[in-house]
């Protein structure tokens, strides 16, 4: 199953990426351009330290970490470093966070594990969890977050 996920997510994020934010184009938030790919100028994340690789690594980051998703046995991990490391590379103009999660959430389902949503409340929690984690090089508190989220939404 893992191969399966990993493969999926390869293939189909950028068509999961236009579909849900074709929306934005229609409303005039976003350029039809913007979805066309993966982004080709500078990108800056709102309020964060961490400053994405530049656009032109980006086509050379992306097929390493659909690699390692492919050749990671352990759900958990996949979920967990598959979620950072997307936002990590930034590779889109906007909604690298939604595309994040979503993505977390296909391999969580990969693990017959529930739909995980991270909750309005606990959004602060959430970016110093992953700021700490882009410039601080610990991912311990990231991982113990995105653990928390799960386990609460198996209780449900």
């Amino acid at each position: 199953m893992k191969l399966v996920c990993a493969e999926v997510v390869d293939n189909d994020h950028g068509s999961w990426y236009r579909e849900l934010f074709a929306p934005s184009v229609t409303a005039g938030l976003l350029k039809a351009s913007e979805l066309a790919g993966y982004l080709n100028g500078p990108v800056y994340i709102q309020g964060a330290m961490h400053t994405p690789p530049g656009h032109e690594a980006v086509r050379d980051t992306m097929p390493v970490f659909f690699e390692l998703l492919k050749e990671e046995p352990e759900v958990s991990v996949r979920v967990v470093l598959g979620h950072f490391i997307f936002v990590y590379i930034h590779p889109y103009y906007d909604g690298n966070g939604r595309m994040a999660r979503f993505l977390m959430n296909v391999m969580l389902a990969s693990g017959n594990y529930p739909w995980t949503v991270i909750k309005l409340d606990k959004r602060e929690q959430y970016m110093s969890s992953l700021e700490k984690a882009s410039v601080g090089n610990d991912i311990t508190d990231f991982a113990k977050f995105i653990g928390e989220q799960v386990s609460s939404a198996m209780e449900q």
